[in-house]
């Protein structure tokens, strides 16, 4: 392509006027860099409200049986004399090179009490061990330690200590209706606190042992409500969810594995509005640039709208003028998406790899049931940047079709007589 007369002349016209070349390149290379930052830090931003929405308690991937939802009933269990076998599918499940951990948990609602206060909960009860792994939200705890195991311990977040007036080493009166039929209740000892900066869950989880809920509710040790799954990205969790469903086939009846994007469909709907936000981007950065670049070319073809006359008079057809202007802006778009790159890549490198957190000046925000921290974190997209390099060529090539035919239709007679 590049030895055609047509191509020749075309780049050779981009050294008339190298500063109007430049500057109509670099506002080409500004649009280009707006779009993939802009895109990458919302893409950024996407991740981190996914991640933590599914990282920070619930995890990737529910296992229950198919009536836990929605009620959560403390009934409706797996496991058990005719259940599965609770410990033969958590080690099924970690196999999966794809899973980072799993966790069996048991659900009850409660009443908690420290001397005058009272307030209603969520008791959760974990594997200590298996759930730091799996969720982030007793990572960092705000004060105390974990609950052993068999010394009736529990953790709180933050808001429901402040409501109960408890702080580490108080005593806490547990009262939760039990499997069968009972009434359960029983002393707790406060030994840490933890806090999401998600108010409806720092108000409403109490964590405690396992074995200390199953024994609190009667519930039997081999009966649990869910296996929680935490993958190594939450957007394989659909993949992942459907191929352990396919391992437990037969051995589970009765039992639901649910992906994230089906307990939160929220966020998927909200992701897949950000997604139109995207191609929204395009169309106005580009849309804007367009008409600038249509100008400069409707300038540079009217400067040499003699030369036109004399190809044309010389024989060249209107179609060869045509071609050499298109060439022109097709070099123009080149160079543009080259000094875009050249602008944009160390950039987003930067902010990949070491993202100003303002954090500090705004503190967390809570979007869509997630903390979402203030960073510039910016993500790599490939497949939206090779977009945005088609965008800029194409504006660069479709911003010089009217200057081309308007090139193309000089009277050589008439302009080259001075008329």
């Amino acid at each position: 392509m590049l030895q055609s007369p047509w191509s020749r002349i075309g780049m050779r016209n981009l050294g008339r006027n190298p500063k109007r070349t430049i500057l109509t390149a670099l506002g080409l290379a500004i649009g280009f860099f707006t779009s993939v930052v802009m895109v990458g830090w919302t893409q950024g931003l996407m991740n981190e409200m996914v991640d933590n929405a599914t990282g920070l308690v619930g995890g990737q991937i529910e296992i229950h049986d198919a009536e836990f939802r929605p009620e959560r009933s403390l009934y409706d269990t797996i496991g058990g004399r005719d259940g599965i076998d609770v410990d033969q599918v958590l080690a099924q499940v970690s196999d999966d090179d794809r899973i980072i951990a799993v966790a069996p948990r048991v659900y009850a609602g409660g009443l908690l009490s420290s001397g005058d206060s009272t307030v209603a909960g969520m008791l959760m009860g974990v594997d200590p061990e298996r759930e730091v792994a799996l969720s982030r939200f007793l990572d960092d705890l705000t004060a105390g330690r974990l609950p052993q195991p068999g010394r009736n311990e529990l953790v709180v977040g933050t808001e429901m200590a402040r409501q109960l007036e408890s702080d580490i080493g108080d005593e806490l009166v547990l009262v939760a209706s039990g499997a069968d039929g009972s009434m359960g209740n029983d002393l707790f000892t406060l030994v840490g606190t933890y806090r999401t900066g998600l108010v409806e869950i720092d108000s409403a989880f109490a964590v405690l042992p396992l074995e200390d809920l199953q024994a609190l509710v009667v519930l039997d040790e081999s009966r649990i409500h869910e296996i929680a799954v935490s993958t190594q990205d939450p957007w394989l969790a659909e993949e992942v969810a459907a191929a352990i469903a396919a391992t437990l086939e037969g051995e589970a009846l009765g039992t639901e594995v649910v992906p994230w994007s089906e307990l939160n469909p929220a966020i998927v709907e909200y992701t897949a509005l950000v997604d139109v936000f995207y191609y929204v981007i395009i169309v106005i950065v580009f849309g804007l640039a367009i008409f600038g670049v249509a100008n400069t070319m409707l300038m540079a073809t009217y400067e040499r709208r003699r030369e036109f006359a004399v190809m044309l008079a010389i024989g060249a057809t209107p179609g060869g003028v045509v071609k050499s202007v298109l060439y022109e802006a097709a070099a123009m778009g080149l160079f543009s998406l080259a000094l875009g790159v050249a602008i944009t890549w160390p950039v987003m490198v930067w902010w990949h790899n070491a993202p100003p957190d303002l954090t500090g000046l705004v503190g967390d925000i809570e979007m869509m049931g997630s903390v979402v921290s203030l960073t510039m974190q910016v993500e790599y997209d490939m497949g939206f940047t090779t977009m945005v390099a088609v965008a800029l060529m194409l504006t660069s090539l479709g911003s010089a079709l009217y200057p081309a035919f308007r090139a193309s239709r000089v009277p050589p007679a008439d302009t080259l007589s001075g008329l």
